[in-house]
């Protein structure tokens, strides 16, 4: 008989999220290299399919006592009475995934156990990065000049126009929730707001690594980030550097 898993996130719960992301986002690579030699909408298909199938079969071998929720896969309810859960986005960003050489696409990776992501990796294939909770990424530098608000390239929520102007910030379009929340992470932003609606499987590995990082993890309106809901949609989200988060939460008051 299968032990039942801990409540608490082990070592290897650490190291299988890191690893399993870096495996699929080398799966993804192979998989971009034929864009141009096959239309890149079946590429595109064909990595969200077997990113997907990798990281599930990997999970159910390593974990099989925990329940999964995948963003191309069919929602078990049965997740809801599960004390562990793994939420993953085997491809996040297919837009960007989709136009070479574009590097702002990822692979997520989260444990989330009482509705809290206590383990999780972001894998940037395209710039050969993991970041996860296996090594916490160290604080970002602080930045002396303009305040740098990550938002959509193709989606810039409503509201990042009235926050930019609040907080004197400036503008980084960018592609990827994931690619978006690793910039304030690995220091290139300072900010990520956003307020167009996301999923609980974009950003349950962003939001994982950036408080192992030390950074401020809410909902716009300073909320808790709750996962593993009946409905795994999840409307807004707020990453930033800690010493920010009173002047951006006020402004979006």
């Amino acid at each position: 008989m299968t032990e039942p898993a801990p409540r608490s996130p082990s070592a290897a719960d650490h190291d299988d999220a890191a690893r399993l992301a870096e495996e699929a986002g080398r799966l993804l690579l192979d998989i971009r290299r034929r864009i141009g030699a096959e239309p890149a909408e079946t590429v595109k298909d064909e990595g969200d399919r077997r990113s997907h199938e990798l990281l599930v079969a990997h999970l159910r071998e390593l974990h099989p006592g925990d329940a999964v929720l995948s963003e191309e896969g069919t929602d078990d309810e049965a997740r809801l009475g599960a004390p562990r859960v793994w939420i993953v986005d085997p491809l996040d960003g297919t837009r960007e995934f989709g136009e070479p050489p574009r590097d702002d696409w990822a692979v997520h990776v989260a444990l989330v156990v009482d509705e809290v992501p206590v383990a999780g990796a972001v894998a940037l294939p395209a710039m050969q990065l993991v970041l996860s909770t296996a090594a916490p990424p160290a604080p970002p530098p602080a930045h002396s000049g303009a305040v740098r608000l990550v938002v959509s390239r193709s989606r810039p929520p409503a509201a990042a126009e009235t926050l930019a102007a609040a907080l004197g910030a400036e503008l980084l379009p960018m592609g990827s929730a994931g690619a978006k929340a690793m910039a304030v992470v690995r220091g290139e932003a300072d900010v990520y707001a956003h307020s167009g609606g996301q999923y609980e499987w974009d950003s349950a590995a962003p939001v994982a690594v950036a408080l192992a990082a030390g950074l401020h993890c809410s909902r716009l309106d300073g909320s808790p980030l709750r996962y593993n809901q009946p409905n795994p949609w999840l409307p807004d989200l707020l990453i930033c550097r800690p010493e920010l988060a009173g002047r951006v939460l006020d402004a979006l008051r």
